[in-house]
């Protein structure tokens, strides 16, 4: 498959073992480690579980390289302050609060900065360092990193571009994210985001144990919501280059950085079935009701890490795409709410239907475990008295949520340095008054 506009190509389906090779035959026929590789190549495996986890969820790939990823000097701390946190369950890091909270669009950068630069962690719970937990970061950049390539040892990242596309070469290939498009990168795999159309922002969430999947679909039965034909894995590209490059690591919730003499975008083939993936949000199969009642929004789950909970995830992505709303009889944006699970929310563009104003693309909001949110007083007051015909909803707009059943943190950098938060957030609510009438009657019909 090929991304029309930039001509990179992919192989679609998700969790498949996937094969590719830029080069014909360079891949080892038969075996994984032959005494010697084809084209004089290096075979490095990439392990994403431990050795031992059941076939089902063992997760590796092959690499055959021009180098081993091995040949870096050691790491050093990075040259730059970074807002980046590992452990959100010390309070150094983190301002622990019950409160709604509501951000402004964050800002871009003034100064040069590029993807790795631009990283902030917003909130999260659990800690890296014993691979339990997940964070949400934004990133806001303009240069395109340069030299340079970034992985991530405490987790997988699942990005959501809100402004602009990122060009990203990784070890797997090339692989080009638009907005309404989302992109997850697994633990430990190099890559390198350019910005092709200049400063750009997004959201990140990080999940440090387990990985991201497609929810299991129950009675809906075979078919819905994200379908796996619709996952695009790139295929094999290599760079063969001799020049200065930086390798960078966030580890333990900070960044360090090594040197190298060569490109370390060098594979030249690669099979397996860890490897990272993009997902169009537009090709969301949504389930809805067609008699009455709002739904539970875990219909629009798009992915999940599942915890060792059945049923209960460490995180879930899930977007309010548009869509047809014809329930009869029924108040139809989403519903009060006290949700044993933590809600971050952002948006990409439009406008949120729960929302009239305040929650805008390129900010966000996060109700942590039960703290009410619900619709705001002129949205409760209009789908009280308009019409229940059907509509088109959400058009033009994408909102989405990272859901987990951890208790959310917000950072120092989030709530006291940014500059962005809502002190006035919970005004949305106030309007809300005294409707009760000792003196009801239903309806005669």
């Amino acid at each position: 498959m090929t991304d029309i506009k930039n001509d990179y190509q992919y192989q679609p389906g998700f969790g498949n073992h996937f094969s590719s090779e830029a080069l014909p035959d360079s891949l080892p026929k038969g075996q994984n480690t032959p005494q010697v590789c084809p084209y004089g190549l290096y075979a490095e495996q990439l392990s994403g579980t431990a050795f031992t986890v059941d076939r089902k969820h063992n997760e590796r790939t092959w690499l055959y390289r021009i180098r081993p990823s091995v040949c870096h000097t050691p790491f050093a701390p990075f040259h730059k302050k970074t807002h980046l946190v590992g452990n959100y369950t010390d309070e150094a890091n983190v301002s622990v609060t019950p409160n709604q909270l509501r951000w402004s669009p964050f800002d871009l950068p003034t100064e040069p900065t590029d993807f790795a630069e631009g990283l902030h962690s917003i909130a999260g719970a659990g800690d890296v360092g014993v691979k339990h937990g997940m964070g949400v970061l934004i990133y806001a950049a303009n240069k395109s990193m340069e030299d340079a390539a970034l992985y991530n040892s405490d987790g997988d990242f699942l990005i959501v571009p809100q402004q602009g596309r990122l060009d990203i070469t990784t070890e797997f290939g090339k692989i080009m994210v638009h907005p309404n498009e989302i992109c997850v990168i697994q633990r430990g795999i190099r890559f390198s985001v350019a910005l092709p159309d200049g400063p750009s922002r997004g959201y990140i969430c990080e999940v440090f144990n387990g990985t991201w999947t497609i929810p299991d679909l129950g009675p809906i039965g075979a078919n819905g919501l994200a379908n796996p034909r619709d996952f695009q894995t790139p295929v094999a590209h290599f760079i063969q280059e001799e020049k200065p490059f930086r390798i960078i690591n966030k580890y333990g919730g900070r960044l360090f950085e090594a040197k190298q003499d060569h490109n370390p975008f060098d594979v030249v083939a690669w099979h397996g079935n860890y490897a990272p993936f993009k997902y169009n949000l537009a090709l969301f199969n949504t389930i809805n009701s067609v008699s009455y009642d709002h739904i539970d929004p875990s219909i629009f789950t798009v992915l999940t890490c599942k915890s060792e909970k059945p049923g209960v995830a460490i995180a879930d992505f899930v977007i309010f795409p548009p869509r047809w709303s014809v329930q009869e009889n029924t108040f139809r944006p989403p519903y009060f709410h006290r949700n044993c699970m933590s809600e971050f929310m952002g948006l990409i563009h439009g406008t949120y239907e729960a929302k009239q104003g305040g929650f805008v693309p390129g900010g966000a909001s996060l109700h942590s475990m039960m703290t009410p949110h619900g619709p705001d007083a002129p949205t409760f007051a209009k789908a009280s008295t308009e019409e229940l015909k059907p509509m088109y909803i959400a058009k033009g707009t994408q909102a989405f949520m990272f859901e987990s059943s951890m208790q959310l943190q917000p950072t120092h950098w989030a709530i006291e340095e940014s500059g962005k938060v809502q002190h006035d957030y919970f005004q949305a609510w106030q309007g809300l008054k005294s409707n009760f009438d000792p003196n009801w009657k239903p309806a005669q019909k």
